[in-house]
């Protein structure tokens, strides 16, 4: 590709984090087999898990009589798969900043 060529601001945004990065000093290295294969099996529990959370929700929807229920089994659904996927950032993120 040609370094002339226009660019979506997204690969302009971009470029300029890498520039920022650089300028701090932080270096992006790229991951080892085992970490890999470590963010891997974290995403698999954590794809269970978030399987599972959907089954439940869907036999608690089954059981809800009233409009304040349902939208009460949602919020509680949407909390726990929003606390689930920061659980899972974190520990991609922590198995990412470890060295070896």
């Amino acid at each position: 590709m040609n370094d002339d060529a226009p660019k979506s601001a997204l690969e302009i945004a971009m470029a300029r984090l890498k520039q920022k990065d650089a300028e701090a000093g932080s270096v992006e290295a790229p991951l080892t087999d085992a970490q890999k294969a470590e963010i891997a099996d974290v995403r698999q529990v954590y794809a269970a898990r978030r399987a599972q959370a959907e089954i439940m929700h869907q036999a608690s929807l089954a059981s809800a009589f009233d409009v304040e229920g349902l939208a009460r089994l949602h919020e509680e659904f949407r909390r726990d798969t929003d606390r689930m996927q920061r659980e899972l950032d974190e520990k991609v993120a922590a198995i990412r900043r470890r060295s070896e």
